[in-house]
């Protein structure tokens, strides 16, 4: 059973060969058993394009799944990066590229930024440049005492919607003005271009602000696209997102065996 001992968490790796790729949250290893047949197929789908080429390493996190529990409280970026880095130890991953989207780009960002592991970053659906950490903390806390229904479907219960607040206050002296212009691998940030949303009564401006920072962030050697015709839940949407993605990766991800 690939259940990391030391963090605790449950992953899976999809395909035989290639260099391998850690693909984080929202994709997860459960998907099906928590949010049904169309949750599977959305997973696959991103699989599907990935699996011919890769080792993808999948895991159920934070606290999802077939994962352990993690409480609240122990959620700060420090933990995640730990957890992280440990489950690649358990799949044999010594160095690796990452995607994620929302949370999961927020999350690859900071351990790129920690690690010399990460070797290419694919972050979508948060700018590494100008990112919302304080409204994100003052979103959670307004949310903590009662999540929205559509996070409550993932956690195991609505007390562990408190881990967010955790995570976004451990980030409030995090400087990615500096982070955005330290990186070196190669790194791609997306959105849809209609990507902003809202997070309680806060208005989360990804794609405003990514489109805003387009031309500072590529002088600085990023790749940053916006993809037209998406909105954010579209991160969901493995037809939109893997024709950005996957050329990325198929260019610069050969480097990170």
């Amino acid at each position: 059973m690939p259940l990391d001992a030391n963090s605790g968490v449950y992953y899976e790796i999809f395909g035989d060969e290639g260099p391998p790729l850690v693909l984080g949250f929202p994709i997860f290893v459960s998907m099906g058993e928590i949010l049904g047949d169309e949750a599977t197929a959305i997973r696959d789908g991103f699989l599907a394009g990935l699996t011919d080429r890769y080792r993808v390493l999948l895991l159920d996190y934070p606290s999802i799944g077939r994962s352990r529990e993690l409480p609240p409280s122990e959620l700060s970026i420090d933990r995640v990066c730990r957890d992280l880095l440990a489950i690649a130890d358990a799949a044999g991953f010594k160095r690796f590229s990452y995607w994620g989207y929302s949370w999961g780009g927020c999350v690859g960002y900071q351990l790129a930024v920690r690690s010399e592991r990460v070797s290419g970053l694919a972050m979508g659906g948060w700018p590494p440049l100008g990112g919302q950490y304080e409204a994100m903390l003052a979103a959670s806390r307004e949310q903590k005492d009662d999540p929205p229904p559509e996070a409550q479907v993932v956690l195991r219960s609505p007390a562990q919607y408190a881990q967010w607040e955790t995570f976004y206050a451990s980030l409030q002296q995090f400087d990615d003005d500096e982070a955005s212009k330290s990186l070196t691998i190669p790194r791609l940030a997306y959105a849809g271009a209609g990507g902003d949303t809202t997070a309680g009564s806060y208005a989360i401006q990804n794609a405003s602000i990514l489109r805003d920072n387009q031309a500072e962030l590529e002088a600085r050697g990023w790749q940053v696209q916006l993809i037209e015709g998406a909105a954010h839940e579209d991160g969901l949407n493995p037809s939109k997102i893997l024709p950005v993605v996957q050329p990325f990766l198929d260019r610069y991800v050969g480097i990170s065996s």
